[in-house]
């Protein structure tokens, strides 16, 4: 194994191929995919009839579009060259995937909370993936260019200090970090702030799977079933039960021998269809309701459909065949706290699966609502919550050596982040464009 200090020299090293100013700037490079053909191309294995939700749900807004198009960015990413520094990327790393749940040991924690898109990449691609998504919600929440250039700036250098900080710990400290939320108040300076802070969290706290028993369950013909909330939440088909029965029996055996016994302790009880996300419409996804000691001890678990990742047609082959493994293996080594139901299976027509809790606490920012200063409070959390996943699988020495103390990194992927958000703008009106013209599915924003 190499010292820290050859770590830190093959760190700065990189600097003399991709400069750390080079990202400083955004030209589509020529002959860049059309956007909107990306998009398509993955509705090909998707549900035909949920894809105007799809585009109606990217349609609403540049941030909406953005949070729907990490295909997008990918192939543009991969368009330039990159540092060769390898972690294990969240692949898209925007500001509303990070979140709060609860720990195994029921601490409510801040953590990545979307992993559908993960795989080893360049460390620098979910850095710039998270400073545009602070810029595009900036200037969403029309804080103006300088607040928006000010928001990406401080998620980018938060993730260089934590990463500098963290390149100085052992490995046992570096893989036990994580960011309780009781360190989370003091961070909040403002009086105001720091109330709809403690109030959100509470909400949080509350969204577990009895609270979702009353609000997703109702009593049909004596029995608790999931509601009926078409076209979003539709109750499973005759064949998709039996579907949903065989996954249930796979995904089992992929839970370590405590979490099955566990598990066997809950009698499946109903499953419907769910769409979810903005991206991921389209996808096969089931809500699944469980009971345990009686009616009142309700698990409600979500299987989602997990297809190739946006990244990987421009990445090297990380070794993982099942693509729901892929997702449940990136989640387990960024998060510093897991999901003890998180699992992988196959369906029935040869499709891949992976399985969470629906509700287990979880809760996300309210952007929207965010004045400049939170709004860059909070890009200082994600990126200092980013750098911690990031160090857990890469080398973060040599990331931090490559990052450096200036910070040259931290503005030119800020500059890259107002030119990126120009970008998606455009690629947004196209999408809105190809709607009216009718060429790709007429909208519904459901």
């Amino acid at each position: 194994m190499s010292s820290p200090a050859e770590r830190a020299l093959r760190g700065r090293a990189v600097r003399e191929t991709v400069k750390r100013g080079s990202p400083g700037g955004w030209t589509a490079a020529p002959g860049r995919p059309d956007p909107l053909a990306l998009l398509q191309q993955e509705d090909a294995d998707r549900v035909a009839d949920l894809l105007p939700i799809r585009y109606g749900r990217m349609a609403a807004s540049p941030f909406a579009f953005f949070r729907g198009a990490a295909v997008v960015m990918a192939a543009d990413l991969a368009a330039v060259a990159n540092t060769g520094l390898t972690v294990q990327l969240c692949g898209d790393a925007h500001l509303l995937n990070f979140g709060v749940f609860a720990s195994p040991e029921r601490a409510l924690v801040f953590d990545i909370n979307d992993f559908d898109e993960t795989l080893p990449g360049p460390f620098e691609w979910d850095v710039e993936r998270l400073a545009v998504s602070f810029a595009v919600a900036a200037r969403e929440n029309r804080h103006g260019d300088q607040h928006a250039w000010a928001a990406a700036r401080a998620a980018v250098r938060a993730y260089r200090l934590a990463m500098r900080r963290l390149a100085d710990l052992g490995e046992l400290a570096v893989w036990y970090e994580r960011l309780d939320t009781a360190e989370l108040l003091p961070l909040v300076r403002k009086p105001g702030q720091r109330k709809r802070l403690e109030a959100n969290l509470e909400h949080a706290r509350r969204r577990t799977s009895m609270q979702a028993l009353g609000k997703l369950t109702e009593i049909r013909d004596g029995h608790r079933r999931i509601v009926h909330a078409p076209p979003l939440l539709e109750p499973a088909s005759p064949p998709e039960l039996l579907a949903v029965d065989k996954l249930f029996s796979e995904y089992r055996s992929t839970l370590p021998e405590e979490r099955r016994f566990l598990m066997d302790r809950f009698q499946f009880v109903d499953a419907a269809r769910k769409v979810v996300g903005v991206g991921s419409v389209g996808t096969r996804c089931f809500v699944l309701l469980l009971t345990g000691r009686d009616e009142q001890d309700p698990l409600f678990l979500q299987i989602k459909e997990a297809g190739p990742s946006a990244l990987q047609r421009h990445l090297p082959a990380a070794g993982h065949e099942h693509q729901g493994n892929r997702v449940v293996v990136g989640q387990r080594l960024m998060q510093a706290a897991g999901d003890v139901f998180l699992g992988w299976m196959t369906g029935p027509t040869g499709r891949h699966f992976y399985c969470r809790q629906l509700r287990d606490m979880k809760g996300s920012a309210d952007v929207e609502t965010m004045d400049p200063d939170l709004l860059r409070q909070y890009a200082e959390l994600c990126g200092t919550t980013l750098a911690r996943a990031h160090a857990r699988t890469g080398d973060r020495i040599a990331i931090a050596a490559y990052l450096g103390k200036a910070d040259t990194f931290d503005r030119a992927v800020a500059d890259f982040a107002l030119q990126y958000a120009d970008q998606n703008i455009r690629d947004h009106g196209a999408l809105t464009s190809a709607i009216s013209a009718g060429d790709v599915p007429p909208a519904n924003d459901l």
